[in-house]
């Protein structure tokens, strides 16, 4: 096995709202996702989202803060690189070390100005998610009731992430948002925390459609661990959460599957799975299903399949 690599958790969330947390050591005990628990579990990549709580402010600034809580303290952990080009993907895996990716989860506090992107991008970030569940400048969410798709606004920005090469995220967007940006796409895009609907019948999980046209492009669709998108009624097993990988396997996606925990996004949790560490329980429960190369897949590979080819190369 070459390891774990989750595609979203809402640290930085947390040390936003917190700065007295640490990622490491005693201070970090309020986080589901510490370097300890990362070291231990073998998680190999680790992608760090960018969202602002409403009590955090507004613009901006907020966005600039948890850049900087990344850096000052993910980033100064031991062995741990930061990910802007597939370079220093292949670096981190052949030194054995902790690869972090910044996203973005909501472009909100870009106030308007789709042309920030390049900011962000100069600063690292690789994968930008238009919308929360609500309506903003670029799109409306998954809990916007009008429905709506993109702004033109919105299409300025996934044009500017076609150009820089981030990283398109519809994890939370509307169906119809979701759709604008397929069509306006030309390469792949990602939904890292969403799982099925067919099995759990919540707005933010994908229906067969939007799954078989990941699939077919060669997108991304991360099985996340939020227990009311894998049950209706939010009592989940990992059990459960194989269901939904099984789903998507017999839609034709076993090379398109990843993982999107949103680990200390969610304050309940599936039976067994409350943090890093226990993703292993996962994967052993997977390996009773599938053979060693596929489950190596699931956990990493095709994620890695996915960075080295569309992250910058250099």
């Amino acid at each position: 096995m070459r390891g774990i690599a989750d595609f979203h958790c809402d640290v930085l969330s947390k040390l936003l709202m917190d700065e007295t947390l640490s990622f490491s050591g005693e201070q970090s005990g309020a986080l589901d996702v510490t370097y300890e628990r990362l070291a231990q579990s073998g998680t190999v990549l680790q992608t760090f989202a960018i969202f602002i709580p409403r009590a955090a402010g507004q613009g901006i600034e907020p966005i600039l803060r948890s850049i900087d809580l990344f850096y000052r303290k993910i980033l100064t952990c031991p062995s741990v690189v930061h990910i802007r080009t597939a370079a220093d993907l292949r670096l981190a895996a052949s030194q054995g070390s902790l690869a972090a990716m910044l996203s973005l989860e909501g472009v909100d506090g870009l106030n308007g100005e789709p042309e920030m992107l390049r900011i962000l991008h100069r600063l690292g970030v690789r994968a930008v998610g238009l919308t929360w569940n609500h309506a903003n400048w670029a799109a409306d969410g998954v809990m916007e009731k009008r429905g709506g798709g993109l702004t033109a606004k919105g299409c300025r920005a996934v044009e500017l992430c076609e150009e820089l090469e981030m990283i398109v995220d519809v994890s939370h967007l509307s169906e119809r948002g979701f759709w604008d940006v397929l069509a306006q796409a030309t390469r792949p895009v990602v939904a890292s925390h969403s799982n099925v609907k067919a099995l759990c019948d919540h707005p933010r999980n994908l229906d067969d459609e939007q799954l078989l046209a990941l699939i077919r492009s060669d997108g991304r669709i991360g099985i996340t661990y939020v227990p009311w998108f894998v049950s209706e009624g939010g009592q989940a097993s990992i059990d459960g959460i194989l269901r939904h990988i099984e789903h998507v396997c017999e839609l034709g996606g076993e090379r398109q599957l990843m993982l999107g925990s949103d680990f200390d996004g969610i304050d309940r949790y599936v039976d067994g799975l409350t943090h890093p560490v226990e993703t292993t329980k996962l994967l052993d429960a997977m390996l009773k299903r599938y053979s060693a190369d596929q489950v190596d897949g699931f956990a990493s590979g095709n994620a890695y399949r996915y960075l080295t080819k569309h992250l910058p190369q250099a």
